[in-house]
C-alpha cells in the first residue's frame, strides 16, 4: 500500500530551506495498515476503493520510501535510461488525469449512441436517434472531445520529440502540456454534459451507463491537476512572466 507522510522535527513537520512542507511516500504491507472504513464515500469512481488508512508504530526502511514530487515539480526518474523517464514531470502530470477523463467522455458518447438506436421516448413514434437535436448533440460532442484530445496530443508530442532529440524542453512547452490537459478535460465535461442531457430520463437512473460515466467523469475532473487555475499560470508563462512555483 502506498501512502504519503511528513517527517516531524519535534511536533512540527520538517520543511525545506525555503519554508515549504516536505512530503514523503512510503510503501507498507497490507498487514501493517488499518483501513478507515467509510472514508471513500463519493459520487463517482466508487469502485476504485481509495479508502484512507493508517499505520501505527511501524518501522519503514529507507528502501521503501521516496521523496514526494515536490514544488517545483521534479523528475525523480530521469536517472534511468529511456525517453519516457527523461520527459519532464510537468509534461505528464495533468495529461495523465486528462487521458482518463477523455476516455470516460468517449464511453459516454458511445453510451448515448447505443441508447439512441434503441430508445423510443415516451409519447413519440420515432427513435431517439431520429431526433435532429440528438444528431446535432452527438456531432458536437464528438467534435468537441476530439478537438481537446488533439491539442493535448500535439503538446505532448512536441515535448517527446524535443527530449528524444536530446534537447531541453522550454517552460512554454511544459506550460502548454498543462494547458492542453486542462482544455481536454473541459472539452470532455462539455461533451459528456451534452450526452447526459439528451439521454432524457434514462440518464439519471443509477444503473444507466450515462449516469455512471457522468459521475465518474466529474469526479476525475475535480483533480487539482485539471483545475481552471492552470489557465492563468500557463498564460503567465506564455507572457514571459513568472508562472509561480507550481509550474516551474
Amino acid at each position: 500500500m502506498l501512502g504519503s507522510f511528513q517527517i516531524l522535527d519535534g511536533d512540527q513537520p520538517r520543511r525545506s530551506p525555503d519554508g515549504a512542507s516536505v512530503h514523503w511516500r512510503g510503501v507498507f504491507a497490507r498487514s501493517e495498515a488499518q483501513i478507515v472504513e467509510g472514508s471513500w464515500d463519493v459520487l463517482g469512481l466508487r469502485a476504485t476503493g481509495s479508502f484512507d488508512w493508517t499505520v501505527e508504530d511501524i518501522f519503514l526502511p529507507e528502501r521503501r520510501t521516496m521523496v514526494h514530487a515536490g514544488v517545483p515539480l521534479d523528475n525523480q526518474w530521469k536517472r534511468w535510461p529511456g525517453i519516457s523517464f527523461a520527459v519532464p514531470a510537468q509534461a505528464w502530470v495533468g495529461p495523465h488525469h486528462s487521458s482518463v477523463i477523455t476516455g470516460i467522455a468517449r464511453a459516454g458518447i458511445d453510451a448515448l449512441i447505443e441508447l439512441a438506436s434503441e430508445k423510443t421516448p415516451r409519447g413519440r413514434t420515432a427513435r431517439l436517434c431520429d431526433d435532429p437535436q440528438v444528431q446535432d448533440a452527438v456531432g458536437r460532442a464528438d467534435t468537441i472531445l476530439n478537438a481537446g484530445r488533439a491539442y493535448r496530443s500535439a503538446t505532448i508530442t512536441e515535448v517527446w520529440n524535443t527530449v528524444a532529440a536530446g534537447e531541453d524542453t522550454t517552460l512554454e512547452q511544459r506550460a502548454r502540456c498543462r494547458l492542453g490537459a486542462a482544455y481536454a478535460a473541459d472539452s470532455a465535461r462539455e461533451a459528456m454534459d451534452l450526452m447526459y442531457r439528451h439521454g432524457g430520463s434514462t440518464s439519471y437512473r443509477r444503473e444507466s451507463r450515462l449516469a455512471e460515466c457522468w459521475r465518474d467523469l466529474h469526479v476525475v475532473g475535480q483533480a487539482v491537476t485539471l483545475m481552471p487555475e492552470w489557465y492563468p499560470m500557463g498564460g503567465r508563462a506564455l507572457l514571459k512572466m513568472d508562472p509561480g512555483r507550481r509550474l516551474r
